[in-house]
């Protein structure tokens, strides 16, 4: 029986989904962080639970020939990382498996599985950050990233994953928040000012959002902080004060004001101009967003005959990447500051064969069918949570002849395929992507056809 503070020897032979390595001991499994398969170590149990256990390694006997030297000083303490201690073909493998275990387990489905495709960076890919400003123990200002399963801020100058001018950005105004005297919101007392830093970058363009999470729109010192920012960095096209005082988790408030430039930036995804609003929803990997897309159109094989309806579209990137391929798309999005942008995007590029949507993924399938509307291809992008049965059922009455999913999340996208599969479709094939390199998360694109009669 194994109990709390025990040590045991045992071989790391697996990972779990979310990143930890997984070891066995007398039959019980064991989770252990930051483990790579092949260690062979000493693992102090920290937590023992009906049927498995958490531990954490004492020593290293024997490592694993994946095993590399992480290139974050605070990988173990920041909560943005799980890869770092594993070779790159490592973890891609690990996530293929994922993938597959998802499949098998959740959805009961044996379909081919491809081996995980990446784009060519897996460090420095992240066009958006958000930095939390706490107050240090010397009563200043200070950014980083918040601990694992935790509010408490880890000091950092230098994330990998994101751009340098990202990190330049936020320790910049750390130092112009201590010289003015602009209090960082305490979220204990729910006082102060500043809540987060919020950057987004794109790609194509080189433009740069700054988004200043604030307890309140105006406040001592604000202009002098505007200027001194926007005179040190002119990538920043556009700043904006979103309020937020509620009490909450959630970084952003519903409420923008824009203090400099026009509140959005510029961007191209697979040849098509996109507006970025701080609410709009965008890949945070753009070269590896192309790729995925990409994947998805291949998959549909789109001809000029085909009527396209892209599902949580948000700026309508998918969809309208794939618009001059086909002979009509309809978009839906719950988000409407997104829906506004996705028809502008479209405008600008002349599309006339599109329009979108502004509601619940559910209420907008169920009001193409009362419409008549018949999709001969549908793309699905949902949030982690995946689709309700409502609206798959929506798609599956439509009698779509094929589906694409793309999919932050292989458990729900087992689960949402499973259901496809009993009412009529077919997996054929699943292909992991990594959106997200050196963390936990995958992407996958899962390939859907109705089954003949």
């Amino acid at each position: 029986m194994i109990k709390k503070n025990d040590v045991i020897t045992a071989e790391i032979v697996d990972y779990s989904s979310d990143g930890n390595g997984v070891a066995k001991y007398n039959d019980i499994v064991i989770f252990v962080p930051f483990s790579a398969v092949g260690d062979l170590c000493d693992i102090k149990i920290v937590k023992v639970l009906s049927g498995y256990c958490f531990g954490i390694i004492e020593k290293i006997i024997r490592p694993s020939t994946d095993r590399i030297t992480p290139v974050c000083p605070i990988s173990k303490q920041c909560g943005g990382c799980d890869f770092q201690h594993i070779s790159y073909d490592a973890e891609k493998k690990a996530k293929e498996n994922f993938v597959r275990s998802a499949f098998e387990r959740i959805g009961k489905i044996k379909c081919d599985v491809m081996p995980t495709l990446s784009c060519d960076e897996y460090l420095r890919y992240r066009n958006k950050a958000q930095f939390p400003i706490q107050t240090d123990e010397n009563c200043k200002a200070s950014t980083g990233f918040y601990a694992r399963r935790s509010h408490r801020v880890i000091k950092s100058d230098d994330c990998v994953l994101q751009p340098v001018i990202f990190n330049e950005i936020a320790s910049f105004i750390v130092e112009m928040l201590n010289k003015y005297n602009i209090k960082p919101y305490d979220e204990h007392t729910q006082k102060g000012i500043v809540r987060h830093v919020y950057l987004r970058k794109a790609q194509v363009t080189g433009q740069i959002m700054l988004c200043l999470v604030c307890t309140q729109k105006n406040f001592k010192n604000r202009d002098e902080l505007i200027f001194s920012v926007k005179d040190k960095f002119p990538e920043i096209t556009t700043i904006v004060i979103n309020i937020n005082n509620k009490f909450t988790n959630v970084v952003l408030g519903k409420e923008n004001e824009v203090v400099y430039g026009n509140g959005k930036i510029t961007d191209f995804l697979c040849g098509v101009e996109i507006e970025i609003s701080p609410h709009s929803f965008y890949q945070v990997n753009h070269d590896g967003a192309e790729q995925l897309y990409g994947i998805a159109k291949k998959s549909l094989e789109l001809t000029t005959d085909d009527i396209l309806l892209d599902m949580y579209c948000g700026t309508g990137s998918i969809g309208l990447s794939m618009a001059d391929s086909i002979k009509a798309l309809v978009g839906v999005e719950i988000i409407p500051q997104a829906v506004e942008n996705a028809k502008i995007n479209a405008e600008k590029h002349g599309i006339k064969n599109a329009r979108f949507i502004c509601a619940d993924a559910k209420e907008a399938a169920n009001r193409l069918l009362n419409e008549g509307f018949v999709p001969t291809a549908v793309v699905i992008d949902p949030p982690r949570k995946g689709c309700d049965e409502d609206t798959l059922n929506a798609i599956i009455k439509m009698s779509v002849p094929k589906i694409s999913m793309i999919s932050c999340n292989p458990s729900t996208a087992a689960r949402d395929c499973k259901y496809l599969c009993e009412h009529g479709y077919d997996v054929k094939f699943v292909q992991p992507f990594d959106m997200f390199p050196r963390t936990k998360h995958v992407e996958a694109v899962c390939l859907l056809s109705k089954k003949d009669k």
